[in-house]
């Protein structure tokens, strides 16, 4: 990545954005951080913004730490949430830590980063001198932020002990004493409580920098609850289709924030599409790039073959998943079985929305049995059931 995308490219905001091209220019190794609180165990690509940031500047031969969460997990990050979170065990942290850092190793080189937990100097905080960070912030300062409107507007609990939580994500820079931290968007306020207190404790000054927050397939924010993610290890199939179903509007972002390809060429398709040119066209790029990147080149060739047979040429996968059932066992639990859909809840709305079929045939009854046949759901996801012989 050329050296002025390092503070442009997938980015938000820099605050303050002259010390941040100060040091930059000086040409200086910067010692930077991103933290995270490992509380779910799937990574989706929106997850893979900040971590290719990391690698820019890993690749530029800046000095990667890796805050692993594994105190204030503990508490509960309040941020963009209406609830409280529920608090981790340390078991819990470290065992959700190695799922996270399996998927992302195939984003960043873990042997040139430098991993630190947290627990190890939170943990060992007096009263006093928890005392004596707080007294950097007001309780104005606190209750300004949206979440916490949003609360108070809802009638929702605000607990005493989530006002503790950025004052703790700030003094994680202090202990490392860093020249910038990276996070989402919605950590922008967390990470100007570590620049207050650098400065409050005569550490270096930080700047924070902080990455776009990308929208899920259907363009409503990437979760889990909306089943609009792309998920770091989908399969190369499933992620190349997940792809061509995003909405043509986000397929720049897409570009700019989940891929290598060159800011030069995204450029090009922009203009491109503003003339007149189909967006499948880049878009069929965009999941090339994006399975290459997980899987590979000929995994990505393949999916994209898969891809035309099946909704170029009406055909089915030639890797169909197959599965054996009880003649009569519900059709619902068969999908959640196949792995055709997440849940039972979920499987009832795809058959109420008419996206589920057997051998061509809409199934229209949530209660419907399951029969032997091609069932379809959606338009990329297929299973042959056969029965069970008695």
């Amino acid at each position: 990545m050329a050296t002025h995308e390092l503070l442009t490219r997938a980015v938000e905001k820099v605050v303050p954005e002259k010390l941040a091209e100060d040091k930059i220019q000086s040409g200086k190794p910067l010692r930077l951080y991103l933290g995270i609180d490992p509380t779910g165990a799937k990574l989706h690509i929106g997850h893979s913004v900040p971590l290719r940031k990391l690698k820019a500047f890993q690749d530029a031969g800046h000095e990667v730490i890796f805050l692993i969460g594994s105190f204030t997990a503990t508490i509960g990050d309040p941020s963009g949430r209406n609830q409280l979170r529920e608090p981790l065990t340390l078991e819990q942290v470290e065992k959700n830590f190695q799922t996270y850092k399996k998927q992302a190793e195939k984003i960043l080189d873990f042997s040139k980063v430098k991993i630190v937990y947290n627990h190890e100097w939170l943990g060992k905080l007096k009263f006093d001198e928890i005392v004596k960070i707080a007294s950097n912030f007001t309780v104005q300062q606190m209750m300004v932020r949206e979440m916490f409107q949003r609360r108070i507007k809802e009638d929702n609990p605000i607990a005493l002990h989530e006002f503790l939580y950025p004052l703790m994500q700030g003094y994680d820079s202090v202990i490392l004493d860093v020249d910038f931290e990276v996070g989402g968007n919605d950590q922008l306020f967390n990470m100007l409580c570590g620049r207050t207190l650098q400065q409050a404790f005569g550490k270096r000054e930080k700047f924070v920098l902080t990455t776009r927050l990308i929208e899920g397939t259907d363009g409503r924010k990437m979760s889990k609850t909306y089943n609009n993610c792309v998920y770091i290890e989908d399969e190369p199939n499933d992620m190349y289709g997940k792809i061509m179903s995003v909405k043509d509007e986000l397929i720049l972002t897409y570009m700019e924030c989940c891929t290598g390809i060159p800011m030069e060429e995204i450029a090009a398709a922009k203009k491109e599409m503003e003339k007149g040119a189909n967006p499948k066209d880049h878009k069929a790029r965009l999941a090339r790039e994006i399975v290459t990147l997980y899987h590979g080149a000929a995994a990505a060739q393949k999916a994209e073959a898969e891809f035309s047979k099946v909704f170029k040429d009406k055909g089915i996968p030639d890797d169909v998943p197959e599965l054996k059932v009880k003649k009569g066992t519900p059709l619902i639990d068969v999908l959640v079985q196949g792995k055709l859909a997440p849940s039972k809840s979920e499987a009832r709305r795809l058959i109420e929305q008419g996206g589920v079929s057997i051998d061509g045939k809409v199934v229209s009854s949530v209660e419907a049995k399951s029969e032997a046949g091609l069932v379809k759901v959606g338009k990329r996801k297929f299973l042959m059931i056969h029965y069970e012989k008695n």
